[in-house]
């Protein structure tokens, strides 16, 4: 069994498969806040977990933990590197790109090859990035997240609200301060998408991350809601041969 995990700043993600299984045919997965890792890691024993691949920005802190949970099974952290499952990496210094990002954009490309894609992960911070159709990560953007926006503006303001979104979204001019707070954040992130979707030729908009139930109704681009598209990035390098070159971090 090969254990996927994508260990972000605020949650850890993560999914157990078979090796022979196609990109997010998932056994189990789950997800769980820094401080019940312990418990998540409990549900991985006794499922016979040979390997685990680990995306990983959450910090050394985080790569110790995992480390020591996951012992003695053996693990790849995942890096950011020149090419990987096929995909090319034009950042300037490739192994500078966020790991997370680049396995989104794996994971992207696994589930529509061929196309040219706009990948946004909408979770603490917002990263939007671009993918050619054939197969080269482009570059992107990052911005703070929905909560970040949010919280920013009750921190730094004298009389403004810590706004949260709620199940409907808000209209675009709202008649409260909540609203009013929520619609421009979202309306922030929306754009951001929609600009980069726009330069993109169109391409196809995959939105991932815990935020994005809330930013994807207030996108007026075609868009497809992928979960865990980090884990799914894992798991179609977990299948991929091993390019020369590629070392974990």
């Amino acid at each position: 069994m090969l254990l996927l995990i994508d260990a972000g700043n605020t949650r850890v993600k993560w999914a157990l498969a078979r090796g022979d299984a196609a990109p997010g045919a998932w056994e189990a997965q789950g997800a769980c806040l820094h401080a019940e890792l312990d418990a998540a890691a409990a549900t991985w024993q006794g499922r016979g977990v040979a390997r685990a691949l680990v995306s990983n920005v959450a910090g050394v802190a985080m790569r110790e933990r995992l480390a020591a949970l996951l012992s003695p099974i053996a693990i790849e952290w995942f890096a950011s590197s020149a090419e990987r499952a096929g995909l090319v990496n034009g950042y300037r210094d490739p192994e500078r790109l966020g790991c997370d990002r680049f396995a989104a954009a794996i994971g992207a490309r696994a589930l529509a090859p061929g196309r040219a894609l706009v990948v946004a992960t909408c979770g603490t911070a917002t990263t939007v990035d671009a993918v050619s159709g054939d197969g080269r990560f482009l570059g992107g953007m990052i911005l703070p997240g929905l909560g970040l926006m949010a919280g920013a503006l009750a921190t730094n303001t004298a009389q403004l609200p810590r706004a949260a979104p709620g199940a409907a979204p808000p209209p675009l001019f709202a008649d409260n301060t909540n609203d009013a707070i929520v619609s421009g954040c979202l309306s922030a992130q929306a754009g951001a998408i929609e600009r980069a979707v726009a330069a993109h030729g169109g391409a196809l908009c995959m939105l991932s991350g815990g935020a994005a139930p809330y930013v994807a109704p207030a996108l007026a681009c075609a868009h497809q809601v992928v979960d865990n598209i980090v884990l799914v990035g894992l798991h179609a390098v977990a299948r991929a041969p091993v390019s020369m070159g590629d070392k974990g971090c």
